[in-house]
């Protein structure tokens, strides 16, 4: 048995850590420790139990919302299955659902689509160990090293709250947590618990988790009753893709006038972005309003939101044709 473990020993991979000696991670230490008066010998004790992950730098580098064209990527979230666990979602968080529509003014139908597209109503909520995601991309991941680095320091932040056991919880590859996959940043903004003097729990109370999920989208700018996306068309070929930038920096009244057909009940100062979505054939276009852009301060992506817009906009026409039974 003694010579079985000593092979075993020998053979198995080696447990990969963080060198703490880089000026990097010195560096860091030293600024964490003073900003969040954590000792900075805690905080390397917690680095020390970080272990670097190659794969997650692969998979940030080739996120799907950015590599597949727009008509791939929707597909991947109309499925019909897909709308039919979301409908059976709205079903068993009904109440929930409209007690949180009524306070902050998000349809139910974009809570659940949101919840749908990141984790499948909560039931794929990343295999990494947070601690390990963030640590990677925060010295291992140079294009986005103070991002990470700043969520790395949230992360501590909850740790020093005792919200979070960071040790053993786990997200996705980019450091994203619970059901509505939210950063450490906009969980400790964000996340509420419904029970007084409670700690928000975002993995099993859906009180909790969908309350802060609307708290997130109103603190972003959302606006009660008014439209997230139209789709538009023009009467002579557009070169707008090449000038697409994701912000607010068009309105309706410019759309008009260079030809782009919007619904005559928006107002031309409306602010807006257009959106290209490619087709398998051909280009189309779509309006996006200012709870469009709120969307993508969820997931930083024009094609992340316009998949958002199109299950929830599924999920409710089908809740209106076709009440679901358990």
């Amino acid at each position: 048995m003694l010579a079985a473990a000593l092979i075993h020993s020998a053979t198995a991979a080696p447990v990969r850590e963080f060198d703490l000696t880089r000026p990097d991670i010195q560096q860091f230490i030293a600024q964490t420790s003073a900003s969040t008066g954590l000792p900075a010998e805690q905080i390397r004790l917690v680095l020390a139990a970080a272990q670097p992950q190659p794969a997650i730098i692969t998979a940030m580098e080739k996120p799907a919302e950015r590599v597949l064209p727009w008509w791939q990527y929707r597909e991947r979230f109309m499925q019909s299955q897909r709308i039919r666990d979301g409908l059976r979602f709205w079903q068993q968080q009904a109440d929930t659902l409209a007690q949180v529509e009524d306070r902050y003014g998000v349809p139910a139908e974009y809570l659940v689509a949101i919840l749908g597209v990141e984790t499948q109503y909560g039931r794929v909520t990343g295999r990494y160990k947070v601690l390990d995601a963030l640590a990677t991309l925060a010295f291992d991941y140079p294009p986005r090293a103070p991002y990470f680095q700043q969520e790395l320091e949230q992360l501590l932040l909850l740790m020093r709250d005792d919200l979070l056991d960071i040790y053993s919880v786990r997200g996705s590859y980019a450091g994203a947590m619970g059901a509505p996959q939210f950063m450490p940043s906009s969980f400790r903004r964000h996340a509420i618990a419904a029970q007084p003097q409670g700690k928000p729990d975002l993995w099993n109370d859906w009180d909790d988790i969908l309350a802060s999920m609307a708290n997130y989208l109103v603190a972003n700018g959302w606006q009660r009753g008014q439209a997230v996306m139209d789709d538009t068309q023009i009467d002579h070929e557009a070169d707008d893709a090449l000038q697409f930038k994701l912000a607010l920096n068009d309105t309706v009244g410019t759309l008009r006038q260079r030809g782009y057909a919007v619904p005559a009940d928006k107002a031309d100062a409306t602010p807006v972005v257009l959106v290209p979505a490619e087709l398998a054939d051909a280009m189309s276009w779509r309006i996006g309003y200012t709870n469009y852009y709120v969307i993508t301060r969820y997931n930083r992506s024009p094609r992340y939101a316009m998949a958002v817009h199109d299950l929830a906009q599924a999920l409710r026409a089908a809740k209106d044709s076709q009440p679901v039974t358990p």
